[in-house]
């Protein structure tokens, strides 16, 4: 039975028992405390929890599931594996025990024929917790297992918890017992790769207290609604029903497997025994090959992209060891655009948009290979360096340093570094390269941090938070306010008052003033206190709440308690605003054009001008850039409203609000839409309509890392000056041309072209004014010791290619049989160089032009025997070179 078959029998006997069926939660899930979703009831949480009421009494689901913490384990057993499947039923508050069990037994053992999966009944061990007694009697009593096939277990297996105070209770697990041949009788309390677990009901009943582990805490009382949460392992019943050893072999992963065995031409299944753990190396490492490049497809196909931090960099590191382990089974060639396909058509039955998708999924996963590529072969090279240097010591550790410097200098991951070390029977410093890497993001949190602190000692800033508490800003709602002086800082120390010259830091009240964030740059405008004046150039928040303005005393005196009048420059502000609306607009058109995964990256909002950052693994076309910015502007052409406001996060969420990974939101969060063009969470300010805009202008588009792109544009009446000098370039172009406008790209490309045309040909006069003397050169050779020797400075309009062209001709026009010696030297942009070349039967008495180089120019210079070459004297030297070349071949024969 297919495995796509499984899911669908799975989904549709639940629903046919009254459940609701749901979809996947995309992988990387928002979620604080995940990475990704690592189990069917995540997405299920709130309602299990009672945060939320579900929308219905029962649900079924069959969730795309990761889990990394046992990475290195991946290939090694027959249970470990990164992506996995979890087929799944909910109850929330409706049936319990009976009706989990009694599901479960149902489909588990109907026949194929009626819709289950067919197991033989007896083959079926169920495991209940030590005094759940009434799962025990549904089990031997309604469901007529008999009483030797149930076993009960303690906490460590059979009962669940989150692993803090909350939501706990007892599970029952299935077993199926796989034959002889996989282990000993006894059922899973003896032997669990003989008693294969499947399926897993939690019955969710109690509260647990505080404590660790999977064992050490208390059950406090009573849920009042009780739930239900099975989990069925889709991997593991595909492998049963399918009749094969392990999840590595089942229809949606061994053609993956198969095809890259075919590549390295390695046979898999050198190990005749059914444990996985005493498989073969290479049978790993397949196994490895063929899980990893699964779990990538899915992962880009949900869109996550390779980065260096959080979700990206578990991407990033199970494409690469994928990667390593195909190159360590002998294929050297780029192995992910022949097993991703692969991959592709293995999963797209159950999941058709990896196939719609498959372009971009395959951009970012071959270019993340190719990236690989280059840094495994400089790194490894000195890697293998280090390795043999730690040996020849004596040593049996490489140093946390070294680790570090492959890790900062060449970009090799650390847990490469680990794997390759071992398998050269060594350890790695760890503690060492952890401290070298604490130490380095430390000092660059403090550089972070410096912006928004100016290198003050934060716990000034907090005692203030501390004494008058959050600082209310208003600046959405008024541009000026009056205000009272809470504190006055400099250097992190608190002062009572500062005079005309003074720099200082102030903390208001409340104010107007943005703080810099969320890509948007600060407020600057002034403050009138007293009989003192303040211009405020920066607003920041060294510590959550606190917004302190960094400010220029520009006359009298500033005391604190004393009440000013705020007022922000308001021509700045509104550049500023216009700019992160446009910026809204510009990532919703190219999501719009691009797709969903291209998703924000980094934005930079500056008064007439945007910086906006978005994942994608390519350069986006010139044609999709003209029509983004056409979009945009009909969108500001349109004068669509510009609303804020606040709500939860799930409702925020409910109405499709993009949020940014990587940022942290509260349970109320603030969404700004504009019409039902673009809706996104965001603390920044805005225009007040879209038609405020004026006009959005892109300039271009880079990348600024792998699979970052970067658009930079102009707003409002910076765009429309940027147009109007483009417009007068133009025309310029035109009456000097004589041509239309639009003509005028066509033109500059031919006179470039004829331009080009003329320096070759120029080219081609230098270099034959140059050699048109080689012949006279060769013969006016002069003899020193036997050897015929020419020494010459080349013309000032020689290039490099000239001179070493003009070298090897003189060269080829010496007497044939006699040793010969040429050496040009040449100036350019007043430094001196070399040029030496020889025949061979100089280098038959012993000549080198790549050692009489490096003598004549004190170790500079490099080459080979027969030709060389160095500079970087003063130019004056050029006549000093030859004489020296000169001694030199005197002396050495």
């Amino acid at each position: 039975m297919r495995t796509a078959e499984i899911k669908r029998r799975f989904l549709a006997h639940f629903e046919n028992n009254g459940h609701t069926v749901v979809p996947s939660a995309p992988l990387p899930f928002d979620d604080p405390n995940l990475l990704f979703v690592n189990a069917g009831m995540v997405q299920f949480k709130p309602y299990l929890l009672g945060q939320v009421t579900p929308p219905f009494p029962r649900a079924t689901s069959v969730q795309k599931c990761v889990r990394t913490p046992d990475i290195d384990e991946v290939g090694k057993t027959s249970r470990h594996g990164t992506f996995f499947q979890m087929n799944g039923n909910f109850s929330f508050g409706d049936y319990f025990k009976e009706g989990a069990i009694t599901l479960a037994w149902e489909l588990a053992t109907k026949s194929v024929e009626d819709g289950g999966f067919g197991m033989d009944p007896e083959k079926l061990w169920p495991t209940v917790y030590l005094d759940d007694d009434e799962a025990y009697d549904i089990w031997h009593r309604v469901v007529g297992v008999p009483a030797d096939r149930i076993q009960r277990r303690g906490k460590a297996d059979n009962f669940w918890s989150m692993g803090v105070p909350g939501p706990c209770g007892p599970c029952s697990e299935i077993f199926v017992d796989r034959g002889p041949e996989y282990g000993a009788e006894g059922g899973p309390e003896v032997d669990e790769d003989r008693y294969m677990e499947f399926w897993n009901l939690v019955f969710m009943q109690n509260l647990r207290g505080p404590g660790t582990g999977k064992e050490n805490f208390e059950i406090v009382g009573d849920l009042p609604a009780k739930n239900i949460d099975t989990g069925m392992g889709l991997e593991r019943v595909a492998a049963y029903l399918q009749g094969v050893d392990n999840l590595y072999e089942i229809d949606e992963v061994w053609p993956i497997l198969d095809k890259a065995s075919e590549l390295t031409g390695k046979r898999y299944g050198a190990s005749t025994s059914h444990v996985a753990s005493e498989s073969h190396p290479d049978d790993v490492r397949l196994r490895v090959v063929a899980d990893h490049v699964r779990t990538g497809l899915m992962l880009i196909g949900d869109g996550v992209t390779p980065s260096n931090e959080g979700r990206g960099y578990v991407l990033r590191r199970i494409l690469r060891r994928a990667v390593r382990a195909v190159r360590l089974l002998g294929y050297d060639k780029p192995a992910m655009p022949e097993l991703l396909p692969v991959a592709r058509d293995c999963m797209s039955p159950s999941y058709p948009e990896l196939a719609t998708d498959y372009e971009r999924i395959s951009q970012y996963a071959y270019g993340e290979e190719e990236a690989f590529l280059a840094t495994l072969k400089a790194g490894t090279t000195i890697l293998d360096v280090a390795v043999e240097e730690t040996r020849k010591s004596g040593g049996s550790t490489l140093s946390g340093a070294k680790a570090f410097q492959l890790h900062d200098t060449y970009g090799f991951p650390i847990d490469l570094t680990l794997e390759i070390a071992a398998e050269q029977g060594l350890a790695v410093d760890e503690d060492g390269f952890r401290r070298l890497m604490t130490e380095q993001r430390t000092r660059a949190k403090a550089d972070a941090q410096a912006r928004k602190t100016g290198h003050a000692d934060t716990s000034a800033y907090r005692a203030v938070l501390d004494s008058g508490g959050a600082v209310e800003f208003t600046g959405y709602a008024e541009v000026s306010r009056e205000a009272r002086v809470r504190a006055l800082l400099s250097g992190g120390e608190p002062l009572t008052g500062a005079g005309e010259g003074d720099e200082v830091e102030l903390v208001l009240d409340a104010t107007p003033f943005y703080a810099e964030g969320g890509g948007q740059q600060p407020d600057t405008g002034r403050i009138q206190v007293g009989g003192g004046e303040v211009e405020v150039y920066d607003v920041q928040q060294p510590v959550p709440g606190l917004f302190v303005h960094r400010a220029r005393v520009l006359r009298g005196e500033v005391r604190t308690g004393e009440t000013g009048f705020a007022e922000i420059d308001i021509r700045r502000r509104r550049a500023i605003s216009r700019s992160h609306t446009a910026t809204h607009l510009v990532h919703q058109t190219i999501r719009n054009f691009l797709g969903e995964s291209a998703t924000q990256a980094g934005s930079l909002n500056a008064p007439g001008r945007l910086r906006f950052d978005f994942n994608i693994p390519g350069a986006v076309p010139a044609s999709v850039l003209a029509d983004v910015e056409q979009q945009v502007n009909e969108v500001l052409m349109a004068d669509l409203e510009v609303h804020a406001f606040v709500t939860s996060m799930a409702e925020a969420r409910k109405l499709g609000a993009m949020a940014l990974f990587g940022e942290k939101y509260g349970d109320e969060v603030r969404v700004v839409e504009v019409g039902d063009y673009a809706r996104e969470l965001c603390g920044g300010t805005h225009a007040a309509r879209s038609g405020q805009l004026g006009v959005v202008k892109i300039l271009h588009e880079a990348s600024v890392g792998a699979g970052v792109r970067r658009v930079e544009a102009l707003v409002g009446i910076d765009a429309f000056n940027f147009l109007a000098r483009e417009h007068l370039l133009v025309s310029r172009l035109a009456e000097t041309y004589r041509a239309k406008p639009e003509e005028v790209a066509d033109r500059v490309e031919q006179t470039i072209a004829q331009l080009r045309d003329a320096e070759k040909e120029l080219e081609k006069l230098r270099a034959q004014m140059v050699l048109a003397n080689a012949g006279g050169l060769a013969a006016a050779a002069k003899d020193v010791r036997g050897v015929a020797v020419v020494t010459t400075e080349a013309p000032s309009s020689a290039s490099t290619n000239d001179v070493r062209t003009l070298v090897q001709e003189i060269r080829g026009r010496l007497s044939a049989g006699r040793a010969g010696v040429v050496a040009v030297s040449a100036r350019s942009n007043g430094k001196a160089s070399l040029v030496v070349a020889v025949n061979a039967e100089a280098r038959k008495a012993g000549l080198s032009a790549k050692d009489l180089v490096k003598a004549a120019l004190s170790g500079r210079g490099g080459g080979n025997d027969d030709l060389a070459q160095g500079g970087g004297v003063p130019e004056d030297q050029a006549p000093v070179l030859l004489t020296a070349v000169e001694d030199l071949v005197a002396t050495a024969t």
